[in-house]
């Protein structure tokens, strides 16, 4: 959302610290809200990835949401004073540039169209939780599958010889948890994704062959 010289100039508020696939870079529960991260891809040519994950008070987990390349993380503690709500763990590669929360919010007073930019972010985020949650009310595993599936690709998505590379890279589990169904039901959906030409998935790579029909197949009932 910012042009080059804003996202220069936030860069450079922060100090980068790499990180490898599984390291948590925002934990759940910690008081200390004192930076953000702006998360930052540590190869050229690749794109940094990490998954923001809930757990419950019976031991689930859930999957909120994935950031990439780009994306800031951790600024609802900072903005409201609390605790952290989630955990931020890196699933490749990760530069995270830490930039102090006093610094952060110094920085967006003198910018207020940065605010904007912050505030058009937040309700983006709140408008995927929203339709994720009617989908589990409205929708089969399937559908609930095409549908988040298309969403990530239009986000995150590049062109690759066989369709659309997703962007992220997700596990069964993992998109099991981010549509509230179990690995089984994941499975028997990504099969029938994948038996209508739709998707194709190796590993925690994903790549939807058809957009449009994966588009039409969530707008089913």
């Amino acid at each position: 959302m910012l042009d080059e010289d804003a996202r220069g100039e936030l860069l450079a508020l922060g100090k980068p610290q790499s990180h490898g696939p599984g390291a948590v870079l925002i934990r759940q529960g910690d008081s200390r809200c004192d930076h953000v991260l702006l998360l930052r891809s540590a190869r050229p040519g690749t794109y940094a990835c990490a998954k923001v994950t809930a757990a419950l008070g019976n031991g689930a987990e859930v999957l909120l949401g994935v950031r990439v390349s780009g994306d800031l993380v951790g600024e609802m503690a900072v903005l409201r004073g609390t605790d952290r709500s989630a955990t931020v763990t890196a699933c490749t590669p990760t530069l995270a540039f830490q930039i102090p929360s006093a610094v952060f919010i110094a920085y967006l007073n003198e910018r207020p169209r940065l605010w904007s930019a912050l505030a058009s972010m937040v309700a983006n985020r709140l408008d995927w939780a929203n339709h994720r949650r009617l989908d589990f009310a409205a929708f089969s595993v399937p559908v609930r599958l095409a549908r988040v599936l298309s969403d990530l690709a239009a986000c995150h998505g590049f062109p690759v010889e066989e369709g659309t590379d997703l962007g992220v890279g997700l596990s069964q589990p993992e998109l099991g948890r981010l549509i509230g169904a179990r690995e089984a039901a994941v499975n028997n959906a990504v099969r029938l994704l994948k038996k209508n030409g739709l998707l194709i998935m190796r590993g925690r790579r994903l790549v939807v062959t058809d957009p449009e029909g994966l588009r039409a197949f969530g707008s089913e009932s």
